[in-house]
């Protein structure tokens, strides 16, 4: 009998045989006391007399898979004989029962250079039915295509796997639907949340905003030279960036604290001088707080623009000549020269 069968169902149970007649024959048959079955007694056209088995109460595989009952017929003699016949009832499954999942969600954290092929997570779920009510598949219910693209579920074992590579910048979470279907149809659903967790896979980014180039040999100090973003895209300390200056320069840094975004001032640290250097190159140097830490390195030329703040200067400063009071008018009596340490016009020299 199956499990979904309504109370009221009748089962022909046939008729019991006794040799006498009349009223020493068969009159009535009686049941085992149970929870789920009774017995009619029903009246053939000849007089005889049949058991029929009426349902009372639902049937469950789940709690009782078979009964066995002891059914009973009774003569009407003096005294009355009986006979008995054993009723064994099995309980057909039916498709009552949906999937349940071990867990209604599953947390679970990966690091983001884990490589395809990669075990995400073992989900099970387990069906109370029988045979192919029982049999349970798995699969993913609706998601993004960008997540479905991402991870891979055994049909059979439950097991998740990843496909492709993960990027904690690109996204530090998935939300991924679980399907259990049994063999009837019947679906179940759990979520797995996967956390995405930092790898040190990025190196500071330096970005040039501004720079003024060449800038004057005498502007004053504190003047700002540059403007620089610093970008980490990692977390925590993986993003936490620091900053500094290598090689003589006559520049400082000056970087807002925290965080994996930096905006760098390169300030005037003492006076310039163009005669003394033409042109600085300087190497700013971004580290993480990775372990092992990245660095991101920007190579700088800052060109020193001259100023006239040299005057010229004679080669000597007196010079002394003898000339003879009879020399021709036009002799070159002596050649004075000067220099400038100036560039371009400025250190071009004129002699009155």
């Amino acid at each position: 009998i199956n499990e979904f069968t309504s109370p009221g169902a009748r089962f022909h149970l046939g008729m019991a045989e006794d040799a006498d007649v009349g009223s020493n024959s068969v009159q009535g048959y009686e049941l085992e006391a149970n929870g789920y079955f009774a017995v009619e007694v029903k009246e053939n056209q000849d007089g005889s007399k049949f058991a029929e088995l009426v349902l009372r109460q639902v049937l469950d595989r789940e709690r009782e898979q078979s009964l066995r009952l002891m059914l009973t017929a009774l003569d009407g003699g003096d005294p009355p004989r009986s006979g008995t016949a054993q009723l064994w009832i099995n309980v057909t499954d039916a498709n009552d029962n949906p999937p349940v999942f071990a867990q209604d969600r599953y947390r679970v954290s990966l690091r983001e250079d884990a490589p395809p092929g990669s075990t995400v997570a073992n989900v099970s779920a387990s069906d109370a039915d029988a045979g192919t009510n029982a049999h349970i598949t798995y699969g993913f219910g609706k998601m993004p295509a960008k997540v479905l693209q991402k991870f891979l579920v055994d049909k059979e074992r439950g097991t998740i796997t990843l496909q492709e590579p993960l990027d904690f910048e690109d996204t530090r979470s998935f939300s991924l639907a679980v399907e259990a279907r049994d063999g009837g149809g019947l679906v179940e659903h759990c979520k797995v949340e996967v956390e995405v967790l930092d790898v040190n896979d990025n190196a500071p980014e330096i970005t040039i905003l501004s720079l003024s180039s060449p800038v004057a040999e005498d502007v004053p100090i504190g003047t700002v030279v540059a403007l620089l973003n610093v970008n980490d895209p990692d977390s925590g300390e993986n993003g936490q960036v620091t900053c500094e200056l290598s090689g003589e320069a006559p520049l400082t840094i000056v970087a807002s604290s925290g965080g994996s975004y930096k905006v760098v001032t390169l300030v005037l640290a003492k006076s310039l001088d163009r005669e003394e250097a033409a042109f600085h190159e300087l190497v700013l140097r971004a580290s993480d707080g990775g372990d092992p830490a990245r660095t991101g390195t920007a190579r700088i030329r800052v060109a020193v623009m001259d100023v006239n703040d040299n005057a010229p200067v004679f080669s000597q400063a007196e010079y002394t000549v003898h000339v003879p009071e009879d020399v021709p008018v036009g002799t070159v009596l002596v050649t004075v020269t000067a220099t400038d340490a100036d560039a371009e016009l400025n250190g071009h020299v004129k002699y009155s």
